[in-house]
C-alpha cells in the first residue's frame, strides 16, 4: 500500500484513470472470458445455461435480477461478482460514499478538494468493501437504502439544510461498487419506487434536501418466482429498469447434483474414522431429490433445494459413523439401512401436499424406496441375479440392519458364492464395511424388484425367497 499514490496530485502523476463500475466489471469479465476462466467460482451445472446469460449481461453493462427457487446459488453468484472488481480503488480520504478523487459528489469530498487541491489525501479501498447487500424485508425503509437526517449531527450545531447532516444509506455507501438486494419482491412497493432513480438516472435524492448524488452503482437482485407472482411483486417501472432477468434452475441431472453435494457437504473430521461413500449410495441421495422435484405429493411451488441433497448426504454419513462407533469398526461406509435416518433431514426441507397426520414420513419412505430401485436398475442388470434368486428360493435367509456387524455380511457372502461377484463389483473395496454396504444394496434392490421378500421392524430386516 505504501507504494500507491497518497494524494490527488500523486494519483494524477501515476496515470491512473477513473472508469464507471460497470466498465470496470466489463473489462475484468472480458479478461476472464478470454482466458477461459469462469466468471463466478464454485457454481456447478450452469456452464451452458445461466453463465452464458450472465456473461452477456455483464458485457452489455446491465443491472441483473436472478429469478429462481431457493437453493439455486443466486446469492453465491451475486457475491462472486465482487471478484470482477479491481482489487484496489482510490477514494477521497474520509469519504463515506467512496468519492472518486477526480469526480467527487459528496459535500465532504468537494470541500476537501477545494481546500487542499493536489494535496488532498487519497485512501485505497479493497474490492471486498465495495459490495453492499440487503435482504429485502417488509420493514426496510428508504432511510435504510438511501439515507436520512442524522439527529446527532444536527445536535452538534449544523443546520438541517446542511448536506453534512445526512447519514447515507446502504446504496450511497456502495457508490462505485455492487449493491445487491435479495428477495426483492418482499420489499414494499413504496420503497421499490425509491430505487427507480438509482437504476435509470443513476442518482438518489435525500428527503428534504435539494441535492442530487450522481451515484455509480451496479445493482443486482434476486427473487423467488412464487414471491414474484403471488406474495409480493416487483413494480413494473422497476422491473423495466433491469437490463437482464436470468432464470436459474436446479441441477438437470444426478451427476451435476452429486458434484454440488461433494463440493458443499461438510466432511466428517476429527473422529479417527475412515469414511467412504460408495457411488451407488451417493446416487441414491441425489436421485431422491430429483424424484421429489417431479413428485405430485411434494409442493413444487416451494421448490426442492439442493440443500436437501447436501443435508441428506451429511446425515447419511453421520448415521453410518454412529453405527461404526457403536460397533467398534474403523471404517464408515453408509448402507441402505442408514437411509431411515434421512426422514429427519428431509421432512424440514420439503412440503408434503397432504393434511393427513403422519403422511409425511410415508411419502418420504416411498421416495427413498423409489430412489434405491432407480439406482439399482442402473447399476445391476437383473440377469446377473438369477442364480441368487434361486438360492433364496431354496431356503437361504440373510439378516441385515443397523445392528448387524460388517463381518456378519462377509460371512454371509462366503456362504453364497453366487452373490459374491456382483457384490464385490459394487463394493470397490474388500473392507468388511464396503462389502456390507454393497450386499445390503443388492438385497434391497432385489426386494424392491419383487425378487425377494423382506420382513422389517425396528431397524432390522430379514431377506428370504418369495417361494
Amino acid at each position: 500500500m505504501s507504494s500507491r499514490p497518497a494524494t490527488l496530485g500523486q494519483l494524477r502523476e501515476s496515470g491512473w484513470q477513473s472508469v464507471p463500475v460497470k466498465e470496470e466489471v466489463r473489462r475484468n469479465a472480458v479478461d476472464r472470458i478470454r482466458r477461459g476462466l469462469p466468471l463466478v467460482e464454485g457454481v456447478v451445472g450452469y456452464e451452458d445455461t445461466v453463465l452464458p446469460q450472465l456473461e452477456n449481461a455483464l458485457l452489455a453493462g446491465h443491472d441483473v435480477i436472478f429469478l429462481g427457487e431457493r437453493g439455486q446459488a443466486k446469492t453465491r453468484m451475486i457475491r462472486s461478482l465482487v471478484g470482477l472488481l479491481d482489487e484496489w480503488l482510490p477514494v477521497v480520504a474520509g469519504s463515506e460514499i467512496n468519492d472518486d478523487p477526480y469526480h467527487p459528489v459528496s459535500r465532504h469530498a468537494r470541500d476537501l478538494i477545494a481546500e487542499k487541491g493536489d494535496d488532498t489525501p487519497v485512501e485505497w479501498v479493497h474490492r471486498d468493501h465495495r459490495f453492499g447487500e440487503k435482504l429485502a424485508t417488509p420493514d426496510t425503509s428508504i432511510a435504510d437504502l438511501i439515507g436520512e437526517v442524522d439527529p446527532i449531527r444536527v445536535a452538534e450545531g449544523r443546520y438541517l439544510s446542511d448536506e453534512l447532516t445526512i447519514h447515507y444509506g446502504l446504496v450511497p455507501r456502495t457508490n462505485r461498487g455492487i449493491f445487491a438486494i435479495n428477495e426483492l419482491p418482499d420489499l414494499a412497493e413504496r420503497i421499490q419506487v425509491g430505487l427507480l432513480n438509482v437504476l435509470e438516472e443513476r442518482d438518489v435524492q435525500i428527503r428534504g434536501y435539494k441535492i442530487r448524488l450522481p451515484l455509480d452503482v451496479m445493482l443486482v437482485a434476486s427473487a423467488n418466482p412464487e414471491d414474484y407472482t403471488n406474495r409480493g411483486r416487483i413494480i413494473t417501472p422497476l422491473k423495466d429498469r433491469f437490463g437482464a432477468q436470468i432464470r436459474t434452475h436446479y441441477p438437470l441431472d444426478v451427476e451435476t447434483e452429486l458434484g454440488v453435494v461433494r463440493q458443499e457437504a461438510l466432511p466428517l473430521q476429527g473422529s479417527g474414522l475412515r469414511v467412504q461413500v460408495p457411488d451407488f449410495m451417493a446416487e441414491v441421495i441425489a436421485t431422491l431429490s430429483h424424484l421429489a422435484r417431479s413428485s405430485s405429493k411434494i409442493n413444487q411451488r416451494s421448490g426442492v433445494s439442493v440443500r436437501l441433497s447436501i443435508a441428506n448426504y451429511e446425515t447419511l454419513v453421520a448415521n453410518a459413523a454412529r453405527r461404526a462407533l457403536r460397533a467398534g469398526e474403523p471404517d464408515v461406509v453408509p448402507r441402505v439401512s442408514d437411509l431411515e435416518a434421512l426422514v429427519s433431514s428431509t421432512a424440514g426441507k420439503v412440503e408434503i401436499e397432504t393434511l393427513e397426520e403422519g403422511r409425511d414420513e410415508r411419502v418420504i419412505e416411498q421416495l427413498l424406496k423409489q430412489a434405491v430401485l432407480t439406482v439399482f436398475k442402473e447399476h445391476c442388470p437383473m440377469e446377473r441375479f438369477r442364480d441368487v434368486v434361486l438360492a433364496f428360493d431354496d431356503g437361504t435367509v440373510v439378516h441385515a440392519g443397523d445392528d448387524v456387524a460388517s463381518k456378519a455380511y462377509v460371512d454371509a457372502l462366503a456362504s453364497m458364492p453366487v452373490l459374491k461377484a456382483p457384490v464385490m463389483d459394487l463394493a470397490g473395496s474388500e473392507t468388511p464395511a464396503a462389502v456390507a454396504s454393497a450386499m445390503e444394496f443388492v438385497l434391497e434392490g432385489l426386494h424392491l424388484s419383487k425378487r425377494l421378500n423382506k420382513e422389517a421392524a425396528a431397524g432390522k430386516a430379514t431377506y428370504r425367497g418369495r417361494g
